[in-house]
């Protein structure tokens, strides 16, 4: 009876261990399913969308320092004041980042189509096996970083943050390097135009 015991406990620290590791990837994918199933709740769950708007508002106005996510207060305090400084010393050039932040952007993100996510038209039933998979750029106790390429080499980085022992949400998007593309409106036809057809 104890051995019995003993294999049921060294198999659920097994299995707690491995949750507790696989964790941010199993969040990644549930932002990719939510994401893909227009799921407004499931996003909410898995997004910090403030912490993700702040990080998107600098690379969208094409600051540099705006690749990596503010410091810590804890282990860079000077840095973390000075960063909140200069984020609220930045006037808001660029685009939108709440642009990047529809379902159909988020999902597109999660694809690797980065910079170019926010322009993504709506695409129901998006092919699951066309997607990516992430590769993991980082891995800690509290934060975890995971990558996914695009055709062209080029990365679009997703930070998470833990939350609780086997809750983490994202924080940050890191965009590829380069200029945000933005499309013009098409103008509407005149109202005698669309009349005659």
């Amino acid at each position: 009876m104890r051995q019995i015991f003993g294999k049921l406990l060294l198999a659920a620290l097994v299995l707690a261990v491995i949750s507790f590791f696989a964790a941010p990837a199993v969040a990644f994918f549930g932002i990719r399913s939510a994401a893909q199933s227009d799921d407004i709740a499931g996003l909410q769950r898995l997004v910090d969308f403030d912490a993700v708007r702040s990080s998107l508002r600098p690379q969208l106005s094409g600051r540099a320092q705006a690749m990596a996510p503010a410091p810590s207060f804890m282990n860079d305090p000077i840095g973390a004041v000075r960063r909140q400084f200069e984020d609220a010393a930045a006037a808001p050039l660029g685009p939108d980042p709440d642009a990047f932040l529809t379902p159909d952007a988020i999902d597109a993100l999660t694809r690797g189509e980065g910079r170019y996510a926010a322009l993504r038209p709506p695409r129901p039933g998006t092919d699951e096996a066309a997607a990516p998979w992430p590769a993991p750029r980082y891995w800690g106790i509290n934060r975890a970083r995971m990558a996914v390429t695009d055709e062209g080499g080029s990365d679009t980085v997703f930070t998470f943050e833990r939350r609780g022992p086997f809750e983490w949400k994202l924080v940050h998007i890191g965009l590829p390097d380069g200029a945000t593309p933005v499309v013009a409106p098409v103008p509407a036809p005149p109202a005698g135009e669309v009349a005659k057809r």
